[in-house]
This record gives structure tokens, sequence and C-alpha cells, in this order.
């Protein structure tokens, strides 16, 4: 009887080893299938929501993402590592973001809910489309992994160039302003009618986020 308890603790200590990587490597396979699948399918547009919405609601995303970073308690740990199946469902790529500065490169989905965002980056439904006069907005965890989705944001500097490949072409973005907020500041989507802008939205800072890193860029002429 012993011998079953320990071999039992041992198994349920090496689950609790595992459990993050085998999710962090889970994530990253999905990234991987979305450029793959960027790379290969057709643009689609989904249904429109509410901008100003999404925005507020990212606060809800980035602090669940927050407590998942933490550590993981036993209770919580579910009893078998993730497992990709064809059954599930998620978001196609409607774009890509790349930042050369950073050696970013990530799929972009519509919409921001946080099964999206585990894996790649998210426009804002209802701000402007990429490449058009207005602002489009983008959002992404800032993970704590080195590199991972949006961790290097912070890094930016006015002048880094940013680029967004769609189905209608590639667009380069310049950085012209790197702000800090508070997650009420909705005037981050303001924009006018002759410029093509581009917002970039994350937590700040990585750990215990209490604001927001916004990169602020416009299309070049």
């Amino acid at each position: 009887m012993r011998k079953v308890l320990s071999y039992v603790l041992i198994i349920a200590g090496l689950l609790i080893l595992l459990y993050p990587k085998a999710s962090e490597w889970y994530d990253s396979r999905q990234q991987a299938k979305l450029l793959e699948e960027w790379e290969t399918a057709s643009f689609d547009e989904t249904a429109v929501q509410q901008a100003q919405q999404q925005y507020e609601e990212l606060t809800d995303l980035f602090n669940e993402e927050a407590e998942n970073s933490g550590l993981v308690e036993t209770e919580s740990l579910p009893t078998t590592t993730p497992q990709v199946t064809e059954a599930e469902t998620r978001a196609a790529p409607i774009a890509t973001i790349s930042i050369d500065k950073i050696k970013l490169k990530l799929p972009v989905v519509e919409g921001a809910t946080q099964k999206n965002m585990k894996s790649a980056t998210a426009h804002l439904t209802e701000t402007t489309k990429i490449g058009q006069v207005g602002n489009a907005a983008i959002a992404g965890h800032r993970m704590r992994a080195k590199g991972k989705l949006f961790n290097r944001l912070g890094e930016m500097e006015i002048g880094d160039k940013i680029v967004v490949e769609t189905r209608d072409g590639a667009y380069t973005y310049i950085v012209y302003k790197v702000s800090i907020v508070e997650p009420t500041d909705v005037s981050v989507l303001n924009y006018n009618n002759k410029d093509k802008l581009l917002t970039l939205i994350t937590c700040d800072p990585i750990v215990n986020p209490t604001h927001r890193l916004i990169i602020h860029a416009k299309m070049q002429a």
C-alpha cells in the first residue's frame, strides 16, 4: 500500500513540474499552426463587435493571464497534459505582425478573447481595418517568458518599424509615441480622418500589471 502511495505522489509531483512546460509547448504549437494557416488560407472577415467594449474587456483578460502565469496550485492542475484535437475550434489568422527589432513575428486573429490571445495577438473588432485611414488596434499578452508574445514590446522606441501583412498587402508603420496609461484610458483608440494609425496594446508591468503599455505608430506616406 505504501509503495502504491509513493508512486502516486511521484506521479503527482511530475505532473506539477511538467504542466507549465506542457502548457507553454501547447501554446507555441498553436501559434505555429496559426502562422502556417496564414500562409495557406484565404482571408475571411468575422462578425463585428464594439471596439470600446473589447478594449475595456482587456483588463479582465490581462488580469486573468497574470494570475495564470503565477504559481500553479495542486488542486488546479488537470489530470492530463493539454492535448491538441482536430475538433478544437480556433480563430483563423487575418494577418501577421513583424517587428525586426525585437525579433517578433506573430499571427493576428480577429477579436480579443483569452483563447485567441493564448497563441496570437488580436485585432480589436470594429477598430479600423489594418492599412486603412483610422486607428487599427492590436492587443497581446506580455508574457514573462523572454520573447513570448508581446514580452519585449517595452523595448520599442520612436522611429522603430512595425510591419503588418494582410491578404491585401504589407503595411509599414513607424512608431511615433510610446506611452503607459490607465486601463480606463480609451483615448488610445482616437483617430483622425487622414492618418493611418496602428496601436499596440499590452499590460504593464509584466508582473502584477496595473497599467497598459501603448505603442502608437503611423503608416509611412
